[in-house]
């Protein structure tokens, strides 16, 4: 296929603009714009925000500015009206990060945009900078001829799931309202096969906390009979699976079954970097478990670290827990099933304490409407194949809460986050391809989203 000759040389100033896309993804991840004060300076992640101020009003679209959400982080909008009779779409993207846990574990610094075997690593790269600079080489591409109306909104708190954005559009329906939502916070199923998520699962974040003790103790002089309040963690943790490691929680359905497209298993020991000989965790299909079931993970244990620790009995261990739930199920009876289940699990007596974080509701998406058949060409002309459905496992509560705001806005989620990108792991990376041709499929869509409109 002649490329120029399909989009009216789209992808060749595309293609220019990637060194311009590159020095940009360098400047964002260089700012460690995690939203947690705990790790890291709030001035960061401003700094990051006004950045996105900049690039966008470049860009070309109008009154970009902050604004304080109701978790105190700070979300950048900005809106370009439409052409007379053309739709409008809105951007999404967030620009906060997740911490770079073991440093160690990196090749190289993670707040350093670093190129290696033609993937550029650095923390944010895909999950979300990458996305945003894809939204600025789509519009710097498309420049006056942007044949839509566009509102933008990049979040600051989305990975710290303090749902600062989703209050504040509950309370600015009209400022965002759009025929169109890009959802630009997932990616392709692997690189080169355009895809579009469909399915989310929800959340159910905790803290449990096990005492068992006034203190710690020497463990030679009270060791056997005094209760270890981190051997009753482990035990009540454990009890979150069964035999074959899939999550049973009395209460909630584990047992779904995913309709759509699958995952091979090859691929998604590859994609996950699965060690040789060690098994996938529960039964059935690697999609059911991904996409139909509920899934537990422990994110976090506070207990004394290996090197610098004594020979005491620790009185008190906390873990953090989240659980994904999928469509069909309210992450609130979620929240309170592990909440039964945690407390029913103690073992020798041992005091638990839960404190709940948070939840967010699970999402399916309708694929039957103008945007999507206006994304699936763009796909096809970018990509030579049609869009892919699948589901993403992971939670984006802003998507139910833009549903039930914009009830008749189709909500699209994209982006370039395919599995190699190792979101959220050490060595966060991004194909830069992916950014290319999804900055295209983009100004595409929004072309031919345009032209769907003027022939309604």
């Amino acid at each position: 296929m002649n490329e120029d000759a399909a989009d009216d040389g789209l992808a060749r100033r595309i293609a220019e603009l990637m060194p311009r896309a590159k020095a940009d993804l360098a400047e964002l991840v260089a700012i460690p714009s995690v939203a947690d004060p705990r790790l890291y300076p709030p001035e960061r992640c401003r700094e990051a925000a006004e950045w996105l101020v900049g690039a966008f009003a470049e860009a070309g679209l109008r009154d970009v500015h902050l604004v304080e959400t109701p978790d105190g982080s700070h979300a950048v909008l900005g809106h370009r009206p439409p052409p007379p009779g053309a739709p409008t779409v809105l951007l999404y993207c967030h620009y906060d990060v997740q911490p770079p846990l073991d440093e160690a574990a990196w090749t190289s610094p993670p707040f350093e945009l670093t190129e290696r075997d033609g993937r550029w690593y650095g923390r944010g790269s895909a999950d979300c900078k990458g996305n945003i600079v894809m939204h600025l080489t789509a519009l710097r591409a498309l420049g006056d001829e942007l044949p839509v109306g566009v509102k933008f909104v990049a979040e600051g708190s989305e990975e710290q799931g303090t749902g600062g954005l989703e209050e504040y559009v509950k309370g600015h329906v009209d400022e965002l309202h759009a025929d169109a939502l890009l959802v630009c916070d997932t990616g392709n199923a692997a690189v080169g096969v355009p895809t579009a998520t469909t399915s989310l699962r929800g959340l159910a974040n905790l803290v449990v906390t096990v005492s068992t003790l006034q203190g710690d103790l020497h463990s030679g002089m009270f060791g056997g009979p005094a209760p270890d309040a981190l051997a009753a963690l482990i035990r009540i943790l454990d009890s979150l699976r069964d035999a074959d490691g899939g999550t049973r929680i009395r209460g909630l359905d584990a047992d779904g079954v995913w309709d759509g497209v699958g995952y091979p298993e090859q691929r998604f020991r590859a994609d996950a970097g699965v060690l040789d000989g060690v098994g996938l965790t529960g039964t059935g299909e690697v999609a059911d478990r991904l996409w139909a079931r509920p899934a537990v993970t422990v994110l976090g244990i506070d207990c004394a670290r290996v090197v610098g620790s004594a020979a005491a009995i620790p009185s008190t261990a906390r873990a953090r827990v989240s659980l994904r739930v999928p469509p069909g199920t309210d992450p609130g009876a979620a929240l309170d099933a592990l909440t039964a289940h945690l407390l029913a699990a103690a073992p020798w007596g041992a005091r638990v304490e839960v404190e709940p974080e948070g939840t967010g509701a699970p999402f399916r998406a309708a694929t039957d409407g103008k945007a999507y058949a206006a994304l699936d060409r763009a796909a096809r002309e970018v990509y030579g194949r049609e869009i892919s459905y699948l589901g993403q496992g992971g939670s984006i509560p802003l998507c139910n809460v833009l549903a039930g705001a914009y009830p008749e806005a189709e909500i699209i989620l994209m982006g370039v986050e395919e599995p190699r990108c190792l979101i959220h792991a050490p060595n966060e990376s991004v194909d830069p391809a992916e950014i290319e041709q999804m900055a295209r499929v983009e100004a595409l869509f929004l072309r031919h989203y345009a032209e769907t409109a003027a022939r309604r």
